[in-house]
């Protein structure tokens, strides 16, 4: 892994930047836009993964970056509950709810490994020197 000098370079960010590019796209090609309480939560929810690593990051400090990872990871979390109101009510595809799926699952594990990483880390971030 080279060096992270800027959220854009960590690889969970980038991630969670594609999910998110997922639902919109997932909107823009079905009646979810319709559905504007949920799509409003399920677009939110996928912004506010991203954007807590990005906030988090940006902190300067190990434990509140760990705060906002646990944020964002909490978010994968509800955002997976929303998509199975996307199946339900026939927005995407079982295909397509499972590869969403797959994703977050995947998203939330390196989260919290990376969250794991940080508290065992002796480097507590510039904040704090």
């Amino acid at each position: 892994m080279g060096k992270i000098e800027r959220f854009e370079d960590l690889e969970i960010w980038q991630k969670a930047r594609i999910i998110c590019n997922d639902i919109f796209k997932i909107g823009e090609g079905s009646q979810l836009k319709a559905d504007y309480k949920l799509y409003n939560q399920i677009n939110g929810s996928t912004g506010s993964i991203m954007d807590n690593i990005a906030e988090g990051f940006e902190r300067n400090g190990n434990k509140e970056f760990n705060q906002f990872l646990s944020i964002a990871k909490a978010s994968c979390g509800e955002t997976r509950s929303q998509l199975y109101r996307l199946l339900d009510r026939n927005y995407i595809t079982q295909e397509e709810f499972e590869l969403q799926h797959e994703k977050l699952t995947m998203l939330s594990k390196q989260i919290g490994g990376f969250m794991i990483y940080l508290q065992k880390s002796d480097y507590k971030g510039t904040k704090f020197k």
